[in-house]
Protein backbone atom coordinates (compact mmCIF):
# COMPACT_ATOMS: atom_id res chain seq x y z
CA UNK A 1 0.00 0.00 0.00
CA UNK A 2 1.51 3.40 -1.02
CA UNK A 3 0.96 6.07 1.55
CA UNK A 4 1.16 9.56 -0.77
CA UNK A 5 0.84 11.51 2.56
CA UNK A 6 2.31 10.12 5.46
CA UNK A 7 1.23 11.31 8.82
CA UNK A 8 3.98 11.67 11.57
CA UNK A 9 2.51 9.12 13.79
CA UNK A 10 2.61 6.61 11.36
CA UNK A 11 6.19 7.39 9.66
CA UNK A 12 7.51 6.71 13.82
CA UNK A 13 5.20 4.06 14.39
CA UNK A 14 6.80 2.14 11.41
CA UNK A 15 10.37 3.22 12.20
CA UNK A 16 9.97 1.83 15.46
CA UNK A 17 8.34 -1.42 14.70
CA UNK A 18 11.61 -1.50 11.85
CA UNK A 19 14.05 -1.11 14.01
CA UNK A 20 13.96 -1.66 18.09
CA UNK A 21 11.71 -4.40 18.09
CA UNK A 22 12.61 -6.50 15.11
CA UNK A 23 16.59 -6.22 16.20
CA UNK A 24 15.74 -6.82 19.99
CA UNK A 25 14.99 -10.68 19.29
CA UNK A 26 17.56 -11.61 16.76
CA UNK A 27 21.01 -12.62 17.57
CA UNK A 28 22.32 -9.59 16.24
CA UNK A 29 23.51 -8.93 19.91
CA UNK A 30 23.71 -11.18 22.25
CA UNK A 31 20.87 -11.82 25.27
CA UNK A 32 20.28 -9.76 28.40
CA UNK A 33 22.21 -10.79 31.55
CA UNK A 34 21.75 -14.31 32.26
CA UNK A 35 22.47 -15.87 35.77
CA UNK A 36 25.82 -17.43 34.20
CA UNK A 37 26.60 -13.92 32.17
CA UNK A 38 29.37 -12.18 33.67
CA UNK A 39 28.30 -8.91 35.17
CA UNK A 40 29.76 -5.89 34.85
CA UNK A 41 33.09 -4.69 36.58
CA UNK A 42 31.39 -1.47 37.32
CA UNK A 43 27.73 0.01 36.85
CA UNK A 44 28.02 3.53 35.83
CA UNK A 45 24.97 5.94 36.24
CA UNK A 46 25.97 9.35 36.06
CA UNK A 47 24.32 12.89 34.89
CA UNK A 48 26.75 12.40 32.12
CA UNK A 49 27.19 9.02 31.41
CA UNK A 50 25.14 6.00 31.42
CA UNK A 51 27.38 2.61 31.19
CA UNK A 52 28.90 -0.74 32.19
CA UNK A 53 32.14 -1.43 32.55
CA UNK A 54 33.92 -5.20 31.45
CA UNK A 55 37.79 -5.50 32.24
CA UNK A 56 39.23 -7.77 30.15
CA UNK A 57 39.82 -11.00 30.83
CA UNK A 58 43.98 -11.39 32.38
CA UNK A 59 44.39 -14.07 30.49
CA UNK A 60 44.24 -12.95 27.00
CA UNK A 61 44.05 -8.87 27.86
CA UNK A 62 45.55 -6.69 24.68
CA UNK A 63 46.29 -3.36 25.04
CA UNK A 64 43.74 -0.01 24.66
CA UNK A 65 39.95 -0.41 24.85
CA UNK A 66 36.44 -0.37 23.13
CA UNK A 67 34.02 1.75 23.67
CA UNK A 68 30.77 0.26 22.48
CA UNK A 69 27.62 1.63 21.07
CA UNK A 70 24.57 -0.06 20.35
CA UNK A 71 21.20 0.51 17.88
CA UNK A 72 17.62 2.13 17.78
CA UNK A 73 16.78 -0.50 20.11
CA UNK A 74 17.95 2.28 22.84
CA UNK A 75 19.76 1.31 26.13
CA UNK A 76 22.38 -0.97 27.24
CA UNK A 77 20.78 -4.63 26.13
CA UNK A 78 22.88 -4.78 22.60
CA UNK A 79 26.16 -3.32 23.62
CA UNK A 80 26.12 -4.37 26.82
CA UNK A 81 26.64 -7.73 25.19
CA UNK A 82 28.86 -6.92 22.55
CA UNK A 83 31.07 -5.66 25.45
CA UNK A 84 30.92 -8.96 27.60
CA UNK A 85 31.81 -10.68 24.21
CA UNK A 86 35.06 -8.30 24.09
CA UNK A 87 36.16 -8.41 27.62
CA UNK A 88 36.03 -12.35 27.15
CA UNK A 89 38.49 -12.04 24.41
CA UNK A 90 40.39 -9.51 25.86
CA UNK A 91 39.68 -6.05 25.35
CA UNK A 92 38.67 -3.59 28.04
CA UNK A 93 34.90 -2.50 27.06
CA UNK A 94 32.58 -0.04 27.73
CA UNK A 95 28.88 -0.61 26.78
CA UNK A 96 27.83 2.83 26.25
CA UNK A 97 23.87 4.33 26.36
CA UNK A 98 23.15 7.18 24.75
CA UNK A 99 18.87 7.22 25.23
CA UNK A 100 16.27 4.77 25.98
CA UNK A 101 17.72 4.02 29.79
CA UNK A 102 16.36 5.69 33.22
CA UNK A 103 16.44 9.07 33.54
CA UNK A 104 17.38 9.51 29.49
CA UNK A 105 15.44 10.42 26.41
CA UNK A 106 13.03 7.72 25.50
CA UNK A 107 13.53 8.54 21.73
CA UNK A 108 16.17 8.96 19.06
CA UNK A 109 15.95 12.76 18.64
CA UNK A 110 18.11 15.82 19.41
CA UNK A 111 20.75 13.47 21.61
CA UNK A 112 23.41 14.71 23.02
CA UNK A 113 26.62 13.04 21.57
CA UNK A 114 28.88 14.01 24.76
CA UNK A 115 28.34 10.74 26.29
CA UNK A 116 31.28 9.11 23.96
CA UNK A 117 33.71 11.51 25.42
CA UNK A 118 32.75 10.74 28.77
CA UNK A 119 33.14 7.49 28.42
CA UNK A 120 37.04 8.17 26.70
CA UNK A 121 37.20 10.30 29.76
CA UNK A 122 36.41 7.78 32.25
CA UNK A 123 38.44 4.53 30.06
CA UNK A 124 41.89 6.91 29.96
CA UNK A 125 41.85 7.60 33.44
CA UNK A 126 41.83 3.76 34.63
CA UNK A 127 45.45 3.20 35.80
CA UNK A 128 44.34 -0.66 33.81
CA UNK A 129 43.83 0.96 30.59
CA UNK A 130 47.27 1.42 28.51
CA UNK A 131 46.96 2.35 24.91
CA UNK A 132 44.57 3.93 22.41
CA UNK A 133 41.00 3.43 22.65
CA UNK A 134 38.61 2.27 19.61
CA UNK A 135 34.86 2.87 19.40
CA UNK A 136 32.33 0.18 17.86
CA UNK A 137 29.09 0.86 16.96
CA UNK A 138 26.09 -1.06 15.07
CA UNK A 139 23.25 0.79 12.82
CA UNK A 140 22.70 4.23 14.40
CA UNK A 141 25.38 3.41 17.10
CA UNK A 142 27.82 3.11 13.95
CA UNK A 143 26.35 6.77 12.84
CA UNK A 144 27.07 7.78 16.20
CA UNK A 145 30.52 6.00 16.33
CA UNK A 146 31.42 7.50 12.55
CA UNK A 147 30.60 11.08 14.00
CA UNK A 148 32.06 11.30 17.56
CA UNK A 149 35.79 9.69 15.88
CA UNK A 150 35.55 12.45 13.57
CA UNK A 151 35.35 14.70 15.87
CA UNK A 152 37.59 13.28 18.48
CA UNK A 153 41.11 12.49 17.54
CA UNK A 154 41.83 10.83 21.13
CA UNK A 155 39.45 7.88 19.33
CA UNK A 156 42.07 6.27 17.60
CA UNK A 157 39.95 2.67 16.08
CA UNK A 158 36.62 2.54 14.06
CA UNK A 159 34.81 -0.68 13.75
CA UNK A 160 31.06 -0.22 12.29
CA UNK A 161 28.80 -2.69 11.79
CA UNK A 162 26.16 -1.59 8.50
CA UNK A 163 26.89 2.55 9.41
CA UNK A 164 25.64 5.52 7.87
CA UNK A 165 27.33 7.77 6.02
CA UNK A 166 25.53 10.86 6.76
CA UNK A 167 23.12 12.08 10.44
CA UNK A 168 19.98 11.30 9.90
CA UNK A 169 16.84 12.83 11.00
CA UNK A 170 15.69 11.01 14.31
CA UNK A 171 13.21 8.39 15.41
CA UNK A 172 10.62 9.36 17.58
CA UNK A 173 8.31 6.52 18.77
CA UNK A 174 6.01 8.27 20.27
CA UNK A 175 5.03 10.30 16.84
CA UNK A 176 6.09 13.39 17.46
CA UNK A 177 7.98 15.86 15.05
CA UNK A 178 11.78 14.97 14.92
CA UNK A 179 14.87 17.28 14.25
CA UNK A 180 18.49 16.03 13.84
CA UNK A 181 19.05 12.65 15.46
CA UNK A 182 22.03 14.25 17.01
CA UNK A 183 23.31 17.50 18.94
CA UNK A 184 27.10 18.55 19.69
CA UNK A 185 27.03 20.75 22.87
CA UNK A 186 23.30 22.07 23.01
CA UNK A 187 23.21 22.22 18.87
CA UNK A 188 21.61 20.06 16.28
CA UNK A 189 23.90 18.83 13.65
CA UNK A 190 22.91 19.14 10.19
CA UNK A 191 20.96 16.17 9.08
CA UNK A 192 19.40 14.36 5.99
CA UNK A 193 15.69 14.54 6.43
CA UNK A 194 13.29 12.23 5.07
CA UNK A 195 12.10 12.84 1.69
CA UNK A 196 8.14 11.55 0.97
CA UNK A 197 8.22 13.02 -2.77
CA UNK A 198 7.85 9.40 -3.95
CA UNK A 199 4.96 8.34 -1.13
CA UNK A 200 5.86 5.68 1.36
CA UNK A 201 6.34 2.48 0.88
CA UNK A 202 8.76 0.55 3.50
CA UNK A 203 11.48 1.87 5.57
CA UNK A 204 14.41 1.47 3.08
CA UNK A 205 13.11 3.09 0.70
CA UNK A 206 12.35 5.88 2.91
CA UNK A 207 16.11 5.68 3.68
CA UNK A 208 17.17 4.98 0.26
CA UNK A 209 15.19 8.19 -1.60
CA UNK A 210 16.44 10.34 0.82
CA UNK A 211 20.09 9.85 0.81
CA UNK A 212 20.31 11.73 -2.93
CA UNK A 213 19.52 14.88 -1.79
CA UNK A 214 21.57 14.78 1.53
CA UNK A 215 23.07 17.85 2.31
CA UNK A 216 26.23 17.69 1.72
CA UNK A 217 26.93 19.29 5.52
CA UNK A 218 25.21 16.38 6.77
CA UNK A 219 27.69 13.88 5.37
CA UNK A 220 30.33 12.44 8.44
CA UNK A 221 33.53 13.67 7.66
CA UNK A 222 35.08 10.62 8.01
CA UNK A 223 38.55 11.76 6.67
CA UNK A 224 39.09 13.04 9.88
CA UNK A 225 39.07 10.04 12.01
CA UNK A 226 43.03 9.78 13.33
CA UNK A 227 42.87 5.86 12.74
CA UNK A 228 42.05 2.73 10.87
CA UNK A 229 38.49 1.84 9.86
CA UNK A 230 36.45 -1.11 9.44
CA UNK A 231 33.11 -1.63 7.98
CA UNK A 232 30.58 -4.76 8.05
CA UNK A 233 27.29 -4.52 5.94
CA UNK A 234 25.07 -7.29 4.10
CA UNK A 235 23.68 -6.71 0.37
CA UNK A 236 20.70 -7.80 2.13
CA UNK A 237 20.63 -5.11 4.36
CA UNK A 238 15.81 -4.22 4.24
CA UNK A 239 16.69 -1.41 7.12
CA UNK A 240 18.59 1.28 5.10
CA UNK A 241 21.43 1.35 2.34
CA UNK A 242 24.20 -0.02 4.59
CA UNK A 243 26.03 -1.23 1.92
CA UNK A 244 25.57 1.52 -0.27
CA UNK A 245 26.14 3.89 2.71
CA UNK A 246 29.54 2.29 3.72
CA UNK A 247 30.85 2.10 -0.12
CA UNK A 248 30.39 6.16 0.02
CA UNK A 249 31.92 6.19 2.91
CA UNK A 250 34.78 4.20 1.17
CA UNK A 251 34.72 6.50 -1.91
CA UNK A 252 35.44 10.03 0.49
CA UNK A 253 38.17 8.25 2.18
CA UNK A 254 39.87 8.03 -0.90
CA UNK A 255 39.09 11.03 -2.48
CA UNK A 256 40.31 13.20 0.55
CA UNK A 257 43.71 10.91 1.22
CA UNK A 258 42.53 8.79 4.09
CA UNK A 259 46.05 8.29 5.31
CA UNK A 260 44.90 5.02 7.46
CA UNK A 261 43.87 1.42 6.46
CA UNK A 262 39.87 1.04 5.17
CA UNK A 263 38.43 -2.20 5.22
CA UNK A 264 34.86 -2.35 3.67
CA UNK A 265 33.85 -5.81 4.14
CA UNK A 266 29.86 -6.22 2.13
CA UNK A 267 28.33 -10.23 3.16
CA UNK A 268 26.55 -11.62 0.27
CA UNK A 269 22.81 -12.94 1.16
CA UNK A 270 23.55 -11.29 5.11
CA UNK A 271 20.86 -8.24 6.21
CA UNK A 272 21.02 -5.87 9.05
CA UNK A 273 21.38 -8.62 11.26
CA UNK A 274 24.72 -8.84 9.96
CA UNK A 275 27.56 -7.55 12.16
CA UNK A 276 27.78 -9.53 15.68
CA UNK A 277 29.14 -12.95 17.06
CA UNK A 278 28.68 -16.07 15.13
CA UNK A 279 25.52 -18.02 15.23
CA UNK A 280 24.48 -21.60 14.51
CA UNK A 281 22.00 -22.24 11.55
CA UNK A 282 19.89 -24.49 13.96
CA UNK A 283 19.82 -21.71 17.00
CA UNK A 284 16.14 -20.65 17.46
CA UNK A 285 15.62 -16.63 16.76
CA UNK A 286 16.87 -16.45 13.19
CA UNK A 287 13.18 -14.88 12.34
CA UNK A 288 13.84 -12.14 13.74
CA UNK A 289 16.84 -11.49 11.87
CA UNK A 290 15.59 -11.98 8.79
CA UNK A 291 12.69 -9.18 9.24
CA UNK A 292 16.21 -6.89 8.55
CA UNK A 293 17.09 -8.54 5.61
CA UNK A 294 19.28 -11.40 4.34
CA UNK A 295 19.16 -15.54 4.58
CA UNK A 296 19.31 -17.50 7.63
CA UNK A 297 22.72 -19.05 5.01
CA UNK A 298 24.11 -15.56 4.43
CA UNK A 299 24.05 -14.83 8.02
CA UNK A 300 25.49 -17.62 9.52
CA UNK A 301 28.53 -17.42 7.06
CA UNK A 302 28.68 -13.60 7.42
CA UNK A 303 28.85 -13.78 11.35
CA UNK A 304 31.09 -16.78 11.22
CA UNK A 305 33.72 -14.87 8.58
CA UNK A 306 33.40 -10.84 10.42
CA UNK A 307 33.72 -11.54 14.07
CA UNK A 308 37.25 -13.18 13.70
CA UNK A 309 38.05 -10.33 11.45
CA UNK A 310 36.99 -7.77 14.00
CA UNK A 311 39.06 -9.18 16.77
CA UNK A 312 42.22 -9.05 14.78
CA UNK A 313 41.23 -5.47 13.79
CA UNK A 314 41.04 -4.62 17.35
CA UNK A 315 44.45 -6.27 18.20
CA UNK A 316 46.33 -4.79 15.12
CA UNK A 317 44.80 -1.16 15.92
CA UNK A 318 44.88 -1.28 19.91
CA UNK A 319 48.60 -2.32 19.61
CA UNK A 320 49.91 0.29 17.94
Amino acid sequence: MLFRRPAPWLVAAVLALATAPALAQTPTTPPAVTPTATPATEVIRRSDLVAEYFAADPAKASPGAVIVLGGSEGGLTGSRGLARKLAAEGFAAIAVSYFGEVGQSPKLNEIAIEPVDAALAWLTARPEIHGPVAVMGVSKGAELALLTASRNPAIKAVVVGVPSSVVWAGIDQTGGPVGSSWTAQGQPLPYVPYDFSKGFTSIFNLYADSLPAAPAEAEIPVEAIAGPILMISGDADTLWPSSAMANRIEVRLRERGFAHPVTNIVYPGAGHAVFGTPVRADAPGHSGALVVGGTIEGLVAARADGWPRVLAFLRQALAR
